[in-house]
C-alpha cells in the first residue's frame, strides 16, 4: 500500500513540476525552433509513458495486494494479445521519437549555399574563430603547422588563407538574419561548441571537420560554452557570440587582422632589444594561458595579467607576496604550491623549458609594472 501511495504522489509531482517549474528553455534567438518543438515531442511521449506504466504499477499493487482469504492472481505466463499490442505500442512511440529528429538533424547538416563560414577551433580552455577573407574561402589547416606565431595551424603554402581573418580571442561578431556554417576543429580533446540561445551545437572532436549550420536571428550578446567534460578548466572554458546589424558587423570585420600579416616575423630591430618578449606572447596563446588570464584587466579564472608585474598579491592564507621575476617563475613551474585568493588551483603544470618560462615572464612584465632586470640588459 505504501508503495502505490509513495509512485502516485511520484507521477502527481512530477507532473505538476514540470507544468509549474521555472527551469525552462531559454529564449530562441535562431531559426532552429523545430529544435524545441522535437524537445517538446520527446517530452510528451515520455511523460505519457511514464505516468502510464507508472499509474498500471499503482494498479496493480492496489488490485492484487496481498490479503487474507484473497484469491490469488491467475498466472498467465503467455498472452499473444498483450504482447501484440506492447509490441504495437512500443514501435509507434519509438517512431513517433525518432522520425521527428531524423527530419530536424538531416536539415541541421543541410548548408545554404549563401551561408557566412565561421570556424571554431577549440583547446584547452579557450576558443578562437576564423573567418574568410574577400575570397569567401577558408585556407587549408594541419595539426603539424600548429605553432606560437600559427595558432590555427594554417598552410602557409595555401594561397586561399593569407586573407583568413583571424579572431583569437573568446568572442566574434555575426550578422544578424545572415545564415553561418560553423566548421568546428580540436587541438586536444573532445569539446562542444554550444550558444544555448541558438539551440546549436555540435562536438569538436581531434583529427576531425564538424560542421553545422544556423541563422541567428536576434541582436544580443550570448554566451558560448564548452558541452562536453573537458579537463579541471572546463566550467570556465566560455566565450561571447555577438549578433549584430550588418553595418556594425562590417565595422568590427574591418579591424580583423589576417594570415598574412600575423603570420609576419617580427622586425629585426624589435626582436634584437626585445627577444622573448614577442615569444612569450605567441607562447601565452599557444599553450592557452589567455584562456585563463586576460591582457585588458577583465576577470576571468585567473588573475588577469595587466598591471600584475609588481604589485603585492593576496594569498589564500592572508599572507602577502609582491610579483617580481622569481614569484612568476615558481608559480608558473609549480602553479599549485601557493593558491591566490579569489581565485581556484585549476591550473595545470605545463611542460616548459627554462628559456620559455623566462618567455613568458618577460612578457607578463611588459603588460605592467617595472621590466625585469634581464629585459633591461636586452634593451641596452
Amino acid at each position: 500500500m505504501i508503495m502505490a501511495w509513495v509512485l502516485l504522489a511520484v507521477v502527481v509531482g512530477s507532473v505538476l513540476f514540470h507544468v509549474f517549474n521555472p527551469w525552462w528553455v531559454t529564449p530562441l534567438a535562431s531559426n532552429w525552433k523545430t529544435m524545441d518543438d522535437t524537445l517538446t515531442i520527446t517530452v510528451v511521449i515520455t511523460g505519457l509513458f511514464f505516468v502510464a506504466i507508472n499509474l498500471f504499477v499503482v494498479y496493480a499493487l492496489l488490485r492484487f495486494r496481498h490479503r487474507d482469504g484473497a484469491p490469488h492472481a491467475k498466472a498467465e505466463p503467455d498472452n499473444k494479445k498483450l504482447e501484440r499490442w506492447l509490441i504495437g505500442g512500443t514501435s509507434v512511440g519509438v517512431a513517433a521519437l525518432l522520425a521527428p529528429g531524423l527530419l530536424v538533424y538531416a536539415n541541421y547538416v543541410n548548408e545554404p549555399r549563401d551561408a557566412l563560414l565561421l570556424e571554431v577551433v577549440s583547446q584547452q580552455w579557450q576558443w578562437r574563430y576564423r573567418l574568410p577573407g574577400p575570397d569567401g574561402k577558408l585556407g587549408a589547416s594541419d595539426a603539424r603547422f600548429v605553432s606560437g606565431a600559427n595558432p590555427f595551424g594554417l598552410d602557409p603554402n595555401d594561397p586561399r588563407g593569407q586573407d583568413d581573418l583571424l579572431v583569437l580571442g573568446n568572442e566574434v561578431h555575426l550578422p544578424v538574419g545572415k545564415p553561418v556554417v560553423v566548421v568546428a576543429r580540436s587541438h586536444d580533446v573532445l569539446h562542444d561548441f554550444f550558444v544555448p540561445q541558438f539551440r546549436a551545437r555540435m562536438n569538436t572532436v581531434p583529427g576531425q571537420v564538424s560542421r553545422f549550420w544556423f541563422t541567428p536571428t536576434v541582436p544580443g550578446r550570448y554566451e558560448a560554452l564548452c558541452a562536453q567534460l573537458c579537463g579541471v578548466g572546463h566550467p570556465d572554458m566560455r566565450g561571447y557570440v555577438v549578433v549584430e546589424e550588418p553595418a556594425q558587423y562590417a565595422a568590427w570585420q574591418q579591424g580583423l587582422v589576417n594570415f598574412a600579416v600575423a603570420s609576419k616575423p617580427v622586425p629585426a630591430a624589435i626582436a634584437a632589444s626585445n627577444p622573448l618578449v614577442d615569444k612569450g606572447r605567441q607562447l601565452a596563446d599557444s599553450k592557452g594561458c589567455v584562456a585563463c588570464h586576460t591582457i585588458d584587466g577583465s576577470p576571468r579564472v585567473g588573475p588577469t595579467w595587466k598591471g600584475l608585474y609588481g604589485k603585492n598579491e593576496t594569498m589564500a592564507d592572508g599572507s602577502t607576496e609582491k610579483v617580481d621575476e622569481a614569484y612568476l617563475r615558481n608559480f608558473i613551474l609549480d602553479p599549485q604550491a601557493k593558491r591566490v585568493k579569489g581565485f581556484q588551483p585549476v591550473m595545470p603544470r605545463l611542460p616548459l623549458t627554462d628559456e620559455e618560462v623566462s618567455a613568458l615572464v618577460a612578457y607578463i612584465q611588459t603588460l605592467g609594472g617595472a621590466p625585469a632586470a634581464g629585459e633591461q640588459k636586452a634593451q641596452r
